[in-house]
């Protein structure tokens, strides 16, 4: 009995350094989600890491390939609201990095918000738009939500657990356990949290691992950092009802890779509903899009010296209007400061126009 005790312990020791020789970036991991090395040695955590590292780091491979610009952007927003850049794996592990994700039970976009927690979350839903699929607004809740599970138990393995299973059934683990100590409530037998939470911080470790083995420099080849560190995303302002293939061609994007950082807007264009709205462009593209997108826009604008005055008729819309009058919709809701879209007959418009299309209409008169 001792001898088979012994070689328990042996194997698990065993188990742990192979770790340690394959992912020297766990003493960092550890440490950013409050988890102790003692973890290290817990025999669930060996026997995941040795029967998935290769198919994690399959997915983590996929993930990359899908959504790998993201990373500079999310691990910079983390970092500059007082959280670790590794929470960068949480969305990784919820979505595989696919802006358009949807699980089973509804949760939506990269970091798998329940419409419910989403409105919470300043997250707006409608026919138009759907801002769970807006990488940008999506992490700015869930950085919100984060710091707000870390408030309520503690320590950031408690959030990222109670992000997965909610904070009700956390609490009650936790005072079934007696304990917040991971090793406790990791426990496969006492199943203190459920089985699928448990699974879900493996994989957080396991790709936090893998991924920091790279950022770290214990990659193999330069390949894979210029592949994560490539061309982060920043977010700038368009006029309501903008086409976004339009945008593309002026910055010089191709439309798919746009729309693909884009999931927010369902219908490849940009609503109506508000004046302008918030997009979001490859950080390399920023000079193209303040002087081939933005610039013409503006001197544009300055051409449109004349106004109109616009008697709405039954079933115009705005977008008509501008069409009509070659005029925009940015300009129309500026002109005549419109808090909606929602126009009904015999309200008047004042549209700004070009002096050719003033007189064009002057004629008719």
């Amino acid at each position: 009995m001792r001898s088979l005790f012994f070689i328990y312990i042996f194997t698990i020791l065993s188990f742990s350094l192979d770790i340690v020789e394959k992912y020297p970036s766990y003493s960092y991991v550890f440490g950013e989600f409050d988890i102790e090395d003692e973890y290290l040695y817990n025999s669930n955590f060996n026997t995941f890491i040795q029967k998935n590292h290769s198919r994690y780091k399959n997915f983590y491979q996929h993930s990359i390939n899908r959504g790998g610009y993201l990373i500079p952007t999310f691990k910079s927003m983390l970092i500059q609201e007082g959280l670790s850049d590794l929470f960068v794996y949480l969305s990784m592990v919820e979505s595989g990095f696919q802006a358009d994700a949807q699980s089973i039970k509804k949760a939506t976009g990269l970091w798998q918000f329940m419409e419910a927690t989403a409105k919470q979350y300043n997250l707006d839903i409608n026919s138009n738009f759907d801002e769970r699929l807006d990488p940008i607004l999506s992490t700015n809740a869930a950085i919100e939500y984060l710091h707000k599970l870390y408030g309520d138990f503690g320590k950031w393995y408690l959030a990222m657990m109670a992000y997965n299973c909610g904070e009700g059934r956390l609490q009650k683990g936790i005072q079934r356990a007696k304990s917040t100590t991971l090793k406790v409530l990791m426990d496969e037998k006492a199943g203190y949290i459920p089985k699928e939470t448990r699974l879900y911080i493996n994989k957080i470790l396991l790709l936090s691992m893998i991924g920091e083995n790279i950022t770290l420099g214990f990659g193999d080849t330069k390949e894979e950092w210029n592949q994560i560190y490539g061309d982060s995303i920043v977010q700038v302002e368009v006029e309501a009802g903008e086409n976004i293939a339009s945008i593309a061609q002026s910055i010089g994007v191709e439309t798919k890779k746009l729309l693909k950082i884009n999931h927010h807007f369902k219908h490849g264009s940009v609503p109506v509903v508000l004046p302008s709205y918030k997009l979001n462009i490859p950080s390399s593209k920023i000079v193209d899009f303040y002087t081939s997108y933005k610039l013409k826009k503006e001197l544009s604008q300055q051409k449109k010296s004349h106004f109109i005055s616009h008697i709405v008729s039954s079933k115009e819309n705005i977008t008509k209007i501008a069409k009509e009058y070659q005029s925009s919709l940015g300009e129309i809701i500026a002109t005549n400061s419109l808090k909606n879209l929602l126009l009904e007959e015999g309200d008047i418009l004042i549209i700004p126009v070009t002096e050719e299309i003033f007189i064009e209409f002057s004629q008719h008169i």
